[in-house]
């Protein structure tokens, strides 16, 4: 896959096969160690121990659809040859932990691509899920959950055509503000996102 949040989208997709009600992104970007982390957390259905040791090979797979689990793999081996690594942790009955680490600079990493866009579409395509998104980039952070959102505002139709394009407009200008030199814009334009809208 050309950008990482392929991948993102390709592991929420696992989650909600696996059952999960409820998924959590957790992206960090730190320039100090010049590390990049992905880390997706499900409350599925979980892997047996037998499962999670095979996990990363790409002749097992858990689904009906196909004959090989590419996914995990691939992901692995673009997470290596930037100098990082994918753990896996499941806990059967209560849910999977998928975490990568890139090098954040190195010249092999892909680039991280429309992550606004991966949330939308897999709102979009499972409105019943209930999702998190965390983004950390030098010591400032942003944060989207529907369930914080539905807490203020009540039900939302997130396969609305409407409601997906607000939820990708809301995430990329959080990301765009994030980008910013500390100092430049209002405090408050950091941190929750969509609340009180």
């Amino acid at each position: 896959m050309r950008e990482l949040s392929l991948h993102v989208l390709d592991l929420i997709q696992n989650s909600v096969e696996a059952g999960a009600s409820r998924v959590d992104i957790y992206v960090a970007e730190d320039s100090g160690v010049n590390r990049l982390t992905l880390r997706v957390t499900d409350d599925g259905k979980g892997m047996d121990p037998e499962l999670l040791r095979q996990v990363l090979d790409p002749f097992v797979t858990t689904r009906q659809t196909r004959r090989m689990g590419l996914g995990l793999p691939l992901l692995e081996g673009a997470a290596r040859q930037t100098g990082g690594s994918v753990a896996v942790t499941s806990v059967p009955g209560q849910g999977t932990t998928v975490t990568a680490t890139f090098g954040l600079n190195h010249l092999d990493r892909a680039p991280l691509g429309d992550m606004a866009a991966t949330v939308m579409v897999a709102l979009a395509v499972n409105p019943e899920l209930k999702l998190g998104y965390r983004h950390r980039r030098e010591g400032s952070e942003i944060e989207f959950d529907t369930e914080i959102i539905e807490r203020q505002l009540g039900r939302v139709s997130w396969g609305d055509p409407r409601v997906a394009a607000w939820t990708r407009e809301t995430i990329r200008s959080g990301l765009t503000r994030l980008s910013e030199p500390e100092g430049t814009g209002p405090a408050h334009d950091k941190g929750r996102l969509g609340y009180g809208t």
